[in-house]
C-alpha cells in the first residue's frame, strides 16, 4: 500500500483532528511567583491544578517552550492505565509491601483522572474498557502468564487471564494464543485531555506562558530568553525534553516512539475484528506495540520505530521516517489482515523520558526548592497525575501547610539514579538493545519453545531494566 497520502508529522494526528490551540502570551519579563512549573504537559498542568485547588492563594506560573501538550502529552497512544515504570525495582529496594502501595495508588489514579475530567467537563473521548495484552508465541504466552501472576501478587486481584478462544471473543488478533485483562485502564484522546486541563488550570487562576523556552533551572530561578522567573519552588516537568536544559543532557534519555492512525474503518471491518469493548490493546513482544480503537472508529497503533537520536536530540514536530510508517502499517496488517489496503491517515513521533534504571520518580529537594517528576518510560498518561498529586503534598509538607501523607511515603519519592553514559556509548547502547529485542522477537516467532530468548535477557541486563 502506498503511503503517499499519509500526513507525516504536524505534531500528531490528535492535533490534526482538533487543531492546535490558540497561542498564549510568552513571559513578558522578570517576575516572582510562589511556584514556577517548567513544562506544560500532563505533569506540569496536573501539578498546577492540584496545588491551586489545595492552596488557592498560591501564585503559580507555568512556562512552556512551545504550547501546552506539544510534547508527549499531545502525541501519546491515549493509554490511561495503571502501569508504572520501576515498580519491581522499588520492591527490591523498599520491600514488596511498599511496591504494593505504589501499585494500589496507580490503580486508583485511573479513576482519579476519569472523575476529574468529568468534574471539569473535559470531553476527552474517555472509555474505561480496561487494558488487554495478548500473546502470539509460546514464549510470549509464558511471559504473559508470569506477568499475570506477578500483577496479582501486587494486589491486582481483579485481573483476568484468557485463553485463545476467550481472547478472540474480545478482539480477533491473528495468532493470539492468550491474553490478560485489567479493568484499570481507559482509552482517551490525548490532545483533548491536555487542552482541557490547560483551560481548567487557567480558570483556577494559574498563569501559563507559552513560546517561552527555559534554558536553565537553578535554585529559585527559571531562566528564559524573555526574563527570569524567581520562586521558592521551581519544578521541572519536562520529561523527554529534559536533555535540552543546561546540565541535563545525560539525566533522562529522550526515547522515540512512533504512531499511525488509519482512516475511519467501516462496519464490516469492525465486524471482523470485534473490539467492541474498546480496550487499549498491547502484546508481550520485547519490541511491543500499543493500540486503541478511537472514538471515530480508527485504529491508532504505535511502537518504537527509530528509538533514539544521537546526542539526545528530539524530533521536529513529529516527523517520522518512511520505513517506520511502513513497519507499523505492516504490523497492523499482521495483527488484523482485513486492514490490508486501509489508508493510513497520519503518522507521527514523540519522545518519552527514560532514566538510566528505567524507574519513574518524584523528587523535591527541601534545601533548594527544586523538584521534578517524570521518567515515565511511556506510561505517563496516568503516572503524571499521581506524580502531580505527590508534588503537591511534598510542597505542602515542606512549606509547613501539611504533614506527611500516604503519597509522600511511596517508594518512588526522592529516588536517585545515575546519569546515562556519554556519546557515542549512549547511541550504540540504545540501538544495540532494540536490535537485540527485535531479533529476539523474530527468533521466538520461529521457535516452539516457551522460554524467553537469551538475546532479550542479555539486552535487559545491559540496559539495566527491571
Amino acid at each position: 500500500m502506498s503511503t503517499v497520502s499519509t500526513v507525516v508529522g504536524g505534531i500528531s494526528f490528535w492535533y490534526a483532528q482538533e487543531g492546535t490551540p490558540a497561542p498564549r502570551e510568552p513571559l513578558p519579563g522578570d517576575t516572582s511567583v510562589d511556584v514556577c512549573i517548567v513544562g506544560g504537559g500532563y505533569t506540569g498542568l496536573w501539578t498546577a491544578y492540584y496545588l491551586k485547588k489545595a492552596v488557592p492563594f498560591l501564585n503559580i506560573t507555568v512556562l512552556e517552550a512551545k504550547f501546552c501538550g506539544y510534547g508527549a502529552s499531545g502525541r501519546n497512544g491515549g493509554w490511561l492505565y495503571n502501569g508504572i515504570a520501576g515498580r519491581d525495582r522499588y520492591a527490591e529496594l523498599h520491600g514488596h509491601d511498599a511496591a504494593v502501595r505504589l501499585q494500589k495508588a496507580m490503580n486508583e489514579t485511573v479513576g482519579e483522572v476519569v472523575r476529574t475530567a468529568a468534574e471539569e467537563k473535559i470531553d476527552a473521548d474517555i472509555h474505561q474498557g480496561g487494558v488487554l495484552e495478548v500473546a502470539h508465541t509460546p514464549a510470549q504466552l509464558a511471559r504473559l502468564k508470569d506477568f499475570h501472576s506477578v500483577e496479582i501478587a501486587f494486589g491486582e486481584t481483579d485481573r483476568i487471564l484468557r485463553g485463545a478462544r476467550e481472547t478472540a471473543e474480545r478482539v480477533r488478533v491473528t495468532g493470539a494464543v492468550g491474553s490478560t485483562w485489567t479493568p484499570h485502564g481507559a482509552r482517551l484522546h490525548p490532545a483533548k485531555l491536555v487542552t482541557g486541563l490547560a483551560a481548567a488550570v487557567e480558570a483556577l487562576g494559574v498563569t501559563i506562558h507559552e513560546s517561552t523556552p527555559v534554558t536553565e533551572i537553578k535554585p529559585k530561578h527559571a531562566v528564559t530568553p524573555y526574563g527570569t522567573v524567581r520562586a521558592p519552588y521551581v519544578l521541572r516537568c519536562t520529561e523527554g525534553f529534559t536533555a535540552s536544559l543546561k546540565g541535563q543532557k545525560r539525566t533522562w534519555l529522550p526515547m522515540n516512539s512512533s504512531m499511525i492512525a488509519t482512516e475511519p474503518l467501516p462496519a464490516r471491518v469492525w465486524d471482523a475484528i470485534g473490539w467492541e469493548g474498546r480496550e487499549t490493546l498491547g502484546d508481550m513482544a520485547h519490541a511491543y506495540f500499543y493500540a486503541q480503537r478511537t472514538a471515530d472508529d480508527r485504529i491508532a497503533l504505535g511502537g518504537r520505530g527509530y528509538p533514539y537520536r544521537f546526542g539526545s536530540a528530539t524530533d521536529n514536530d513529529g516527523r517520522t521516517q518512511a520505513s517506520t510508517v511502513t513497519a507499523l502499517r505492516d504490523l497492523m496488517v499482521r495483527l488484523f489482515p482485513i486492514t490490508a489496503g486501509v489508508p493510513i491517515a497520519h503518522a507521527w513521533s514523540g519522545v518519552l523520558g527514560v532514566p538510566r534504571d528505567w524507574c519513574a520518580t518524584v523528587t523535591l529537594d527541601r534545601s533548594t526548592g527544586l523538584g521534578y517528576a517524570g521518567g515515565y518510560v511511556g506510561s505517563g498518561v496516568a503516572t503524571a497525575n499521581l506524580a502531580a498529586r505527590t508534588l503537591r503534598d511534598l510542597i505542602q509538607q515542606d512549606s509547613g501547610q501539611a504533614g506527611p501523607t500516604d503519597l509522600t511515603a511511596l517508594p518512588w519519592v526522592n529516588h536517585k539514579v545515575r546519569r546515562w553514559e556519554p556519546e557515542p556509548f549512549r547511541w550504540l547502547g540504545v540501538h544495540g538493545m532494540y536490535a537485540a529485542y527485535r531479533a529476539a522477537d523474530r527468533r521466538e516467532t520461529a521457535s516452539p519453545r516457551p522460554g524467553t530468548d537469551p538475546l532479550a535477557k542479555a539486552a535487559d541486563r545491559i540496559a539495566g531494566r527491571h
